[in-house]
C-alpha cells in the first residue's frame, strides 16, 4: 500500500478484527478514522445492484462531482473491467481477505487530465446476507489541481494484490522415505533390473 489513507484504514481494520477473519460492522467507529473518512466508503454486497454505495466520503464524491450514495460502485469502472471488479469483490467477501489495487481515471470531459488512484477493499463480518458490507477507500496518489472543478469519468483497474489474510499454520513438512540424498533430491533404490 502506498497511500497513507489506505495504510491507516487497513491498520485500523486489522486492529479491530483481532484474531477474527474480519471485524463486524459495529466494530468500525467513524471517529477513530476521522482523518481518512473523506476517501472512505462502505458498499452493500448486492451483486444484482452492482454493489451500491451505502456511504461515500466527501473527497470521493468531489472526485466524481456528485453524491455517490446508492449509486453502483461497479458502474464507476470501464465496462471491460466491471466483470473483474465484481469477481474481486466476491473474493473479498467469500475469502475474507482484503485487496489493494491501482486504478487510473481521466476527467469525464474527455480531456487529457488523468489521475492515479489506489483502491482498498476490506470485508466486514456479517450475520445475514442483507448485512454484508465492504469497507474501502479510493484515494488519488496526488491530489489533482482540478479536484472539485472537474469530475472523473470511468476508472480503469490496474494491478492488485490480496492482503490481510489470516496466516494459516505451516503445513507439515513432507519427510522423505529412507534413501540417499543427492543435491536436495532423494534417490530411491529399485527400478529396472537388467
Amino acid at each position: 500500500m502506498k497511500h497513507p489513507t489506505n495504510r491507516e484504514l487497513f491498520a485500523y481494520w486489522n486492529k479491530q478484527r483481532g484474531e477474527r477473519l474480519a471485524p463486524d460492522r459495529a466494530d468500525i467507529e467513524p471517529s477513530a478514522i476521522r482523518h481518512v473518512l473523506g476517501d472512505t466508503f462502505v458498499l452493500s454486497v448486492d451483486s444484482l445492484a452492482h454493489y451500491p454505495f451505502r456511504l461515500a466520503g466527501t473527497r470521493l464524491c468531489a472526485l466524481f462531482g456528485r453524491e455517490l450514495k446508492s449509486e453502483s460502485f461497479v458502474k464507476l469502472w470501464e465496462r471491460t473491467g466491471q466483470t473483474a471488479l465484481r469477481e474481486l469483490l466476491a473474493v473479498v467477501m467469500e475469502e475474507k481477505t482484503g485487496v489493494v489495487a491501482s486504478a487510473t481515471g481521466a476527467t469525464s470531459d474527455d480531456s487529457v487530465l488523468a489521475v492515479n488512484l489506489e483502491l482498498l477493499l476490506l470485508p466486514l463480518a456479517h450475520h445475514s446476507r442483507n448485512e454484508a458490507r465492504v469497507l474501502g477507500a479510493l484515494a488519488p496518489m496526488t491530489a489533482p489541481y482540478w479536484l472539485g472543478a472537474r469530475s472523473v469519468g470511468a476508472l480503469k483497474l490496474g494491478m492488485f494484490r490480496h492482503i490481510g489474510a489470516v496466516n494459516d499454520p505451516m503445513p507439515p513438512r513432507l519427510v522423505a522415505a529412507p534413501g540417499r540424498v543427492r543435491h536436495g533430491l532423494v534417490v530411491y533404490q529399485g527400478g529396472r533390473q537388467d
